[in-house]
């Protein structure tokens, strides 16, 4: 008699990785994320709000300072990516990433992630010592996150937020341009609300699959919890910028009182914001939420459009 063994059913999401891609240049772009380069559009809220249109010379080191943010943060997420290669083949929708589904080798991902940081810091050093300083600085406080504090509960999102407040600090210190208190403040706000936004988004996602979480500082948060932080920094965000468009220093500015017509869009977008975050499944990846969701873009394209046309 012989016996044939029963044929095991393999794990979840475990299968052997393909050989990496011949097509290296479609699977390296993949990798660096292109579509996140839209956050990178904080360096321009300096010049925007400055009202220096006109000064293609500034409009130009702000285009610059554009690139050497987009290079770095492209880094900065194939960093991520190698830190977590072996956490983001169990996740339902990581494991399809070029490092983590094979297509692109680890000595590949090195060698691309090597070069972005030395074209971000080259083309930020072109521009002034305070952005390559600025640059440097959101590199590091991003691999310090990769490497530890993305564990640490609210440190984490505070990290996020800080990413975001160098890429305002680089479009304004870094172009010799004084930022605005009140326009520091709803930036700050504005990224924690974004950033609680994707830790609760993230919660979701694991109470579906809890067993294939890959995010440890998940435990740490509760649901009711994430819904006061993003109550309290959405609020704040609303509040700061109304006050932002009705301050004196502002109307003297811009020489005009009416940018408190655009208040309605910022709520609007905040609203719409998290009715995808709770009936649709945004919030995890904010960049492709505004670029699928049209009402988010509208909102955001008519408030830039509005902004602009008040404050020329």
């Amino acid at each position: 008699m012989c016996f044939v063994s029963p044929r095991r059913r393999p794990l979840p999401y475990t299968r052997t990785p393909p050989p990496p891609s011949p097509n290296f240049a479609r699977t390296a772009l993949q990798l660096m994320r292109p579509h996140q380069w839209v956050k990178n559009s904080f360096v321009l809220f300096g010049v925007l709000f400055a009202g220096r249109w006109g000064d293609w010379a500034l409009l130009g080191q702000a285009g610059l300072t554009f690139l050497a943010f987009c290079a770095v943060a492209s880094a900065i997420y194939i960093g991520n990516d190698l830190v977590d290669v072996h956490a983001d083949r169990v996740h339902p929708h990581k494991r399809h990433r070029p490092l983590a589904s094979g297509l692109v080798s680890t000595a590949q991902a090195r060698m691309l992630g090597g070069l972005l940081v030395g074209l971000g810091c080259g083309l930020a050093a072109t521009v002034s010592w305070p952005v390559l300083a600025l640059a440097m600085g959101y590199i590091a406080i991003n691999a310090a996150y990769s490497l530890r504090l993305k564990h640490a509960p609210i440190l984490d999102v505070f990290c996020i937020c800080a990413g975001f407040m160098l890429r305002i600090l680089a479009g304004t210190v870094g172009l010799g341009i004084h930022p605005s208190s009140w326009l520091l403040l709803c930036g700050l706000m504005f990224t924690l609300f974004l950033g609680f936004a994707k830790r609760r988004a993230e919660l979701m996602l694991m109470q579906q699959h809890p067993k294939r979480t890959t995010r440890r500082v998940l435990h740490a948060y509760k649901p009711e919890m994430l819904e006061q932080y993003l109550s309290i920094s959405a609020t704040c965000t609303v509040l700061s910028y109304a006050l932002y468009t009705v301050s004196p220093d502002t109307i003297e500015l811009h020489g005009t009182d009416r940018l408190i017509y655009t208040v309605p869009l910022i709520i609007y977008g905040i609203f719409r914001y998290l009715l995808l975050l709770h009936s649709h499944g945004a919030g995890q990846d904010t960049a492709r939420d505004l670029l699928r969701d049209r009402q988010l873009l509208l909102c955001v394209l008519a408030w830039l459009a509005l902004t602009v046309g008040l404050i020329r």
